[in-house]
Parts: structure tokens; C-alpha cells; sequence
């Protein structure tokens, strides 16, 4: 506070007077505590930084001091240049963004060692900003998908102060040690540079929601380094912070865990390399910080990987399932580790939400296919409380890897929420929404809320007296939250909405007051119209247009 009042002699002369009226009257003491409220007036009105918030087991991400729902799209991995950001900010209009996840990268940012390059960093905020989108920005440091295509030349160049990982067969590849110390030290410079420099740009307008640690860290190609030194090491005593993490006693790494030992020994010098990285970023730019994860698929899931191996089948040392617990025991300074899952396998896409989302851990989907077969789990998503939710490759580059997939649905999807993404994120947040979402050969489905019950249908038309038919693929939704004991907020995707009373059916003793249609405009709700008659006689229908209904309901 005296730094901020005593910045001029004029300054300096203002606080001595406030403090001599004060000693001296009691109405000179009023007048001077107000000119000091008035003066540290904008302190108080900073706006917050993002943060993570937990109430009764569900997670919020608030955003300027309230729950914030991410629609992302995550941009192509090439695509953080200057001479993409305009197909780049069309893509993100087209698709009804809020939040773009861009990469920054350490090969651009660091092109010498301690020379830093933040242009294209300022380019992209300040593209956000013009474009009133907000942003997840992804570091692209030590690791990049289980490799090392990121780091400068200056890296890469130099195998013997930046060793890479050894194969058992002896032969090097092209992902670094996290053994290095000097890779770390690197790594961890440029990324405090970093950061400090978007504190610099972004600690009043917080256009920048959180910051990715790597991407998909691991490595691919073997399980482990196997270098001397990292043997040596493996031959030793585990780690007295592991034991205690595991619950084991003390042993050699095969002793204490037999046939994971290589991909556990992995786990705990990524882990805590990047623990290290996210701590000292976190010192400069206090946001949430998360990493996300390469997933170790069922074969089902991905027929076309039929081997379930580390360092094949997915970068080893990565958050997969069974380390899950493990790398939120060793990387405290991680607030999230979110799963990229890249099935449209149903059963799989739910397992995975499901598996991830824990008490320790929000939900938070970083990357998912681009394709319409992914969009409808963005309602699974919702459902279970996700703090976002960002299909990958939703620009046109030209190229993607899963191949020339549409991405209408995901669009329909986020222009239906959009404009209420903050009511929905508060309803998430109270645990008051709930969702349905089609399955083949499930065409109907139940929401139980206290004192109703809602029959979600889908498909069109359905005829009275017959089962509704269901979308031809499956991909029908339907959107519920409960605002009152009566009162509910309802919207969906080629889905019928039909209230009734438990145990009986819709129109007996019960009855809708009032269907409003209408849009919420600066967190009011304005009604455009009242559905009645064929809008609602055999249901509320969502179909072809993003449509939003407030309905009341009436026993009698």
C-alpha cells in the first residue's frame, strides 16, 4: 500500500497530510480513511485470477470471480504462426469458441539459449482479446507426444550436456532424459521466462484461463532411460518419497515393484521433473496449471494398436490410469491432469470421464476428436461436471492427422451453450444439471430430480403409441437443470423432453404452466416467445436449432 501511495513527491505530501489530520480530528480521521479507500479503490476492483474451486465434490474453474465453462478449440500443432492466426481466429468464430488452446513453443520462444522471442505470444493474446475469445496456452517444452521435436537446435544439437534416452540395446532416441539435470534446468528457465512475461501481458485482463506443462509427456520408443547412470540408479534403493507414496517397503525398483519397475521408475523422474517445471512457472504466474495425457487404450477402444505396452502403445511415464494416483501424489504443483481421448467407443469414452474425474481431480477433457461421432460427449461431459471440453484440429490448416473429419456437430453443440455458458457452468457447479445422451438401440431415456422425472425421446417424428425411432447414428442429447422445485432449463439435440410425476405418465395430475423460449442476455433471462400447443403437447422438441426453454410445471 505505502509503495502504491508514496509513487511522487505530490503523493508523498497527500499521505503525510492524511496521517497528520488523523492523529488530530476525529472527522479529519473519516475524510482521510476515505481518501485512502478511494485511492486503493482499483486494488479492489483487479479482477481475480482464474482458479479452481471444489464445493460438496464438483469443481468449478471461476473466471473473474465465477464459474467458467471452457468450449475450446484446440488449434493444430503448426498452427501457432503468424501466418495462420487469421484462418486461425475464422476457425474459432465458425466453431462458437470462448477458449482457444494454442501451443507456444520452446524452439520459437528460446531460438538461442537466454535470448527470448514473445512475439508471437503477444500476437495470440492479443488476437484473443481482439477476437473475445479467452485462452489455454500449451507449452511445447522437454516433451511433445512422447518426443523431443520441440526443443531448440541449440538442444538438440548437443546429445552430451542434453543426453537423450537410451534404449536397453544401447542405442539412443529421440526423447530427453528426465534424469538430466541440465535439460531440466533448461527447460525450466525458459518456461519461467515465460511466464513472467504473460504475468507482464495478463495480470489484470486474465485473457489466459490455464497453462499446459509439456504435452502428453513420456517416452516413446522405450520404457525407461537405460543410460549407466540411470542403471545404477535402478540397481539402488527406491526413494523414501515413493515408498511412502506406494505404501511399500524398501527395496531395489525390481524388488519393490517386479515387472513395472521400469515404467514406475519413469513415472517418478517425470513426475517430479515436471512437478519442479510447474512450481517455479507457478512463482511467476500464479493460474491452474494441468498436464494432459496420451491414454493407454483398450485394444477394443483402438483396434489398429494391438500392443499394450509403455513406450508403444502410449509415451511411457505418462498419467495413464494405473499411475493415476501416483502422479497426484508426486506433482502437487499439477492442479489437473486431463485424459485426450481420442474413441468414439462409447463405453470407453465414459470409463475414461469417469476414471479421471476424482475427488483430487476436476474433469476436464483437453483434447477429443474433431469428428461429429465425438460431439455428443460433450454432453456426457457436462453431465458429470467438466470444467471444459476442446476438440483437437478445429482449424484449417489443411491437414489432420485422424484424417478430413467435419466438425458441424461440435459447432451445433457449443452455439446451443455458448450463450448461456456461465448459467450452465453455475448450474454444473450446484449440481443441478443433469444430462441424457443417445446410445444405439436406447431411443428413450429417464432424469430422476426431486419431484419430477423427464422422459428424454429421441429422433423425429414420433408418432403417438410407438417407441420414438432414435438418430440414425446415435447422436442425440438432451439438456436438464433444475432452477426451482418446479421450474427446470431444457435444451437439446434431435431429443423430445417429456415432464412427468413419478410413476405416472406426462398430463396426469401435472401440467406446464408456462414453456418460455429464450436466451439469457448478461446472466438475465429474456423470454422471446411461449411454446403451447404443437410445441409442446408431445414433448418440448429440439431439432434442427439451437432452441433454449424455461418451463414451469403445475400438479393438480
Amino acid at each position: 500500500m505505502t509503495d502504491r501511495l508514496a509513487q511522487t513527491p505530490c503523493d508523498n505530501y497527500i499521505f503525510q497530510g492524511v496521517i497528520y489530520f488523523m492523529r488530530n480530528s476525529a472527522l479529519c480521521r473519516f475524510l482521510a480513511g476515505s481518501l485512502l479507500a478511494f485511492i486503493a479503490l482499483p486494488l479492489a476492483l483487479a479482477v481475480e485470477a482464474p482458479r479452481l474451486v471444489q464445493k460438496d465434490g464438483r469443481y468449478a474453474l471461476f473466471v473473474e470471480g465465477r464459474p467458467y465453462l471452457i468450449l475450446g478449440g484446440q488449434i493444430h500443432n503448426s498452427s501457432a504462426w503468424l501466418s495462420e492466426l487469421p484462418q486461425v481466429w475464422e476457425s474459432m468464430a465458425a466453431l462458437h469458441a470462448n477458449t482457444m488452446a494454442a501451443p507456444v513453443y520452446w524452439e520459437q520462444l528460446e531460438p538461442q539459449q537466454g535470448h527470448f522471442d514473445f512475439s508471437i505470444v503477444d500476437q495470440i493474446v492479443e488476437g484473443a482479446r481482439a477476437h473475445n475469445l479467452h485462452l489455454v496456452l500449451l507449452w511445447f517444452g522437454t516433451w511433445k507426444n512422447g518426443n523431443m521435436h520441440y526443443v531448440p537446435a541449440w538442444v538438440k544439437e548437443d546429445p552430451k550436456r542434453f543426453p537423450h534416452t537410451i534404449r536397453p540395446d544401447g542405442e539412443p532416441i529421440d526423447v530427453l532424459s528426465p534424469g538430466s539435470r541440465n535439460t531440466l534446468e533448461a527447460d525450466k528457465a525458459a518456461f519461467v521466462a515465460l511466464m513472467r512475461h504473460l504475468k507482464k501481458i495478463d495480470n489484470e485482463q486474465h485473457t489466459i484461463l490455464l497453462i499446459q506443462v509439456e504435452n502428453e509427456s513420456g517416452n516413446i520408443g522405450s520404457v525407461r532411460d537405460n543410460s549407466a547412470e540411470s542403471n545404477r540408479e535402478f540397481s539402488g534403493a527406491v526413494p523414501a518419497d515413493l515408498l511412502a507414496a506406494v505404501h511399500k517397503q524398501a527395496g531395489t525398483w525390481s524388488q519393490v515393484f517386479g515387472a513395472d519397475a521400469d515404467e514406475i521408475f519413469q513415472v517418478y523422474h517425470q513426475a517430479k521433473y515436471i512437478n519442479e517445471i510447474a512450481a517455479a512457472g507457478k512463482a511467476e504466474f500464479a493460474i491452474p496449471y494441468y498436464i494432459n495425457v496420451w491414454i493407454d487404450y483398450p485394444v477394443t477402444a483402438l483396434p489398429q494398436r494391438q500392443i499394450d505396452t509403455p513406450g508403444i502403445a502410449y509415451p511411457s511415464g505418462g498419467a495413464v490410469v494405473k499411475v493415476l494416483g501416483l502422479w497426484k501424489a508426486l506433482a502437487p504443483s499439477i492442479d489437473m491432469i486431463g485424459p485426450d481421448i481420442y474413441t468414439d467407443d462409447s463405453k470407453v469414452y465414459q470409463e475414461v470421464i469417469k476414471t479421471y474425474l476424482r475427488p483430487d481431480n476436476p474433469l476436464w477433457i483437453p483434447e477429443t476428436g474433431r469428428g461429429d461421432s465425438f460431439a455428443k460427449f460433450f454432453f456426457y461431459a457436462l453431465g458429470d461436471g467438466a470444467i471444459g471440453f476442446s476438440p483437437f484440429g478445429v482449424d484449417q490448416s489443411g491437414w489432420n492427422i485422424l484424417g478430413d473429419q467435419p466438425w458441424k456437430a461440435h459447432a451445433v453443440n457449443f452455439a446451443l451453450i455458448e450463450p448461456m455458458s456461465r448459467e450452465i457452468a453455475q448450474l454444473e457447479f450446484d449440481g443441478k444439471l443433469k444430462t441424457a445422451v443417445e446410445e444405439p438401440g436406447q431411443s428413450a431415456q429417464e432424469l430422476d430430480f426431486r419431484g419430477w422425472q423427464a422422459t428424454v425421446a429421441y429422433g423425429f417424428p414420433q408418432y403417438d403409441g410407438q417407441r420414438p425411432p432414435g438418430t440414425k447414428d446415435a447422436h442425440g442429447a438432451a439438456l436438464v437443470a433444475q432452477l426451482g422445485p418446479d421450474e427446470f432449463l431444457v435444451t437439446g439435440v434431435d431429443a423430445s423432453v417429456n415432464f412427468h410425476l413419478p410413476g405416472k405418465l406426462p398430463w396426469i395430475r401435472s401440467q406446464i404452466i408456462t414453456a418460455e423460449q429464450g436466451v439469457y442476455e448478461n446472466g438475465v433471462w429474456r423470454p422471446i416467445k411461449l411454446w403451447n400447443g404443437d410445441e409442446d403437447d408431445r414433448g418440448l422438441c429440439f431439432h434442427d436449432k439451437p432452441l433454449v426453454v424455461r418451463v414451469k410445471l403445475g400438479q393438480f
